[in-house]
């Protein structure tokens, strides 16, 4: 693995996500309207163009082969998981609408909690933060990741996927981050073609769990979220929020083994304006900084447009730059000390040959 790698300089928006391949020696980036395909070595494979929507975070699942991302078409009220088949990925600007090895699934969940009527005035006002609609303060969706059903850290791989949510510092229902997690076993049957002239509603009825994490107020929701099966845990990496009474940290962590618990969602009203919403919720790790106004926790570390852990603590961070027109990512392989205040440190060459044996990659 390299210690490091530059994902190229790119005439798009700014990095979103990146998924690794380590057996079969890719690293992917989300430019929002490009992906880019490296090999370990830092030569360019391909890339995948076409599209006007917001392609988000990505998680690999090497139990097919599969790229998945979140996509946002907003201006539609529509949601999808982008599944990209990677393996034909080989060559510069394939057309995502004219090829194969796009397919889109459509989330309704993440649908109704967006486009919801939540002040009653009896029309949605779009695609606005000032606004009291979007159910939760939901912006669509960002953060993708594959890991085992919450409050278990075996069993089967389900995809989880993150809501966006908007950063109003007038509302307090927005205070929470929203995680749908899915089977995809079946997912063969709702997959269809990218089209944007006509989107398409394929995808599934109903999610297998919809979860909570109190976190305080960010801005848009998770950014990255990231499954890391040798601490069994679940990262989510977030824009940083504007509420003063919160922390407003950049990095939280939830166990794997936390199990859901049914409890208020604080500051989301109920129907009948009494109390508080009732919803699954899951506990913040119990390490980190903490907030002693709150009981928060977390970390004051960058790790929103790409986080993928790798194996044996070891984790690729993305750092984004360059302007418009001349957009750039470079990924950096780290250790987890789960430091309070340095929870990250670049992994030398000498450490990466004593955790993973020899290397002959720059």
């Amino acid at each position: 693995m390299p210690l490091s790698q530059n994902g190229g300089t790119w005439d798009s928006g700014h990095v979103q996500g990146v998924a690794v391949d380590l057996e079969g020696g890719y690293v992917y980036y989300s430019f929002t309207n490009l992906l880019a395909k490296y090999d370990l070595e830092g030569r360019l494979v391909g890339t995948l163009v076409g599209w006007t929507g917001h392609l988000g975070d990505l998680a690999f699942n090497p139990a097919d082969g599969k790229l998945y991302g979140s996509l946002e078409y907003k201006a539609d009220q529509a949601f999808y998981i982008a599944v990209i088949d990677v393996a034909g990925l080989d060559r510069i600007g394939v057309e995502a609408g004219e090829s194969a090895l796009f397919q889109t699934v459509h989330l309704a969940e993440v649908a109704r909690d967006y486009a919801a009527d939540m002040d009653g005035d009896g029309r949605f006002d779009g695609d606005v933060a000032a606004t009291r609609d979007h159910r939760y303060g939901a912006s669509g969706i960002d953060g993708v990741a594959f890991g085992p059903r919450f409050g278990r850290s075996d069993g089967p791989s389900l995809l989880t996927v993150a809501y966006g949510v908007y950063g109003d510092v007038t509302r307090t229902d927005n205070d929470h981050q929203v995680l749908l997690q899915y089977d995809i076993a079946d997912w063969g049957r709702h997959a269809r073609p990218l089209s944007e002239a006509e989107p398409h509603r394929e995808g599934p009825a109903a999610v297998d769990g919809k979860y909570f994490v109190r976190t305080g107020n960010t801005t848009y929701g998770v950014q990255n979220l990231a499954y890391d099966a040798t601490a069994k845990r679940w990262f989510m990496g977030v824009y940083q929020g504007r509420k003063p009474t919160f922390p407003n940290y950049l990095l939280f962590a939830v166990e794997a083994s936390a199990r859901p618990a049914r409890g208020d969602l604080i500051g989301v009203p109920d129907a009948d304006g009494r109390g508080w919403e009732q919803g699954l919720i899951l506990p913040l790790a119990q390490d980190g900084l903490k907030d002693s106004a709150t009981g928060l926790r977390g970390w004051r570390w960058k790790a929103d447009v790409g986080l993928a852990p790798v194996g044996r603590g070891l984790f690729y961070v993305a750092a984004n730059s360059g302007g418009k027109g001349r957009q750039t990512a470079d990924i950096a392989l780290m250790r987890w000390t789960g430091d309070p205040q340095t929870p990250f440190v670049p992994v030398s060459a000498d450490e990466r040959a004593l955790s993973l044996g020899p290397s002959t990659t720059p």
